[in-house]
């Protein structure tokens, strides 16, 4: 997910999206336990985007204080 579209999204779709993305994750880790993942690269591009998202939410929280 680029920067661009995250800026563009409102403070409860940001919210929605790291939820989404944490249980993605966790998807993906758990599958990665058991049987093993096709592009384990994935999880590292997954956790990015949860650190893209929070940066945006906490940049957000601070311009608003």
């Amino acid at each position: 997910m680029k920067m661009n579209k995250i800026k563009e999204m409102s403070s409860p779709e940001l919210e929605n999206e790291l939820s989404e993305l944490k249980s993605e994750l966790f998807k993906l880790r758990f599958s990665l336990a058991t049987n093993g993942l096709d592009n384990p690269m994935k999880i590292k591009e997954v956790k990015k985007d949860i650190a893209r998202v929070k940066t945006e939410i906490r940049k957000r929280e601070l311009n608003n204080n």
